[in-house]
């Protein structure tokens, strides 16, 4: 019997240190903020892309590893359909986040309204549709969770860019 407790002590401590990590228990997201951005002209066409811009805060008592964030965008009255989305690598597993250490994290649509007129304009196109935001976090092996979801805030730039911060 004390042969079997032996060799089933390794086996139990490798399960524990294999647990997959739970990001809401780990995560806390902080400042989380949505604006459009300007994107970069092309000759006379303007481009207004949605973005999402937050902190990732390390809550949990442990470095995280292997962080990544997405999110995905849908336009107002077409919440069924996906409107552009993003993905970052926010921590490799070579730079872990350390307990108590948050990292800056900035999703931006690959989906864009475009004109031929001013940016602040298309706001009042008749064909312009606000947009909400989801954004989904995962923490090395485990799944994608939902950590926060959003309107995106009808306004040009960052409050930080606003304000000169």
């Amino acid at each position: 019997m004390r042969s079997h407790l032996v060799l089933a002590l390794p086996l139990l401590a490798s399960l524990v240190a294999c647990r997959t990590p739970d990001p809401k228990q780990e995560l806390e997201v902080r400042d989380l903020e949505t604006y459009w951005a300007v994107d970069p002209s092309r000759g006379e066409t303007r481009y207004l892309a949605p973005v999402v811009r937050l902190r990732l805060h390390n809550k949990g008592g442990k470095p995280e590893q292997s962080i990544q964030a997405t999110a995905t965008f849908r336009r107002k009255g077409e919440e069924s359909l996906t409107w552009g989305s993003d993905w970052k690598q926010v921590t490799p597993s070579s730079k872990p986040l350390l307990a108590g250490q948050e990292v800056f994290v900035e999703l931006k649509s690959d989906a864009r309204y475009y004109s031929t007129g001013d940016p602040g304009s298309m706001f009042e196109h008749k064909l312009f549709k606000d947009a909400t935001v989801e954004v989904f976090v995962r923490v090395g092996s485990s799944g994608w969770v939902k950590m926060a979801a959003a309107d995106v805030e009808r306004r040009l730039g960052s409050k930080g860019v606003q304000t000169g911060r």
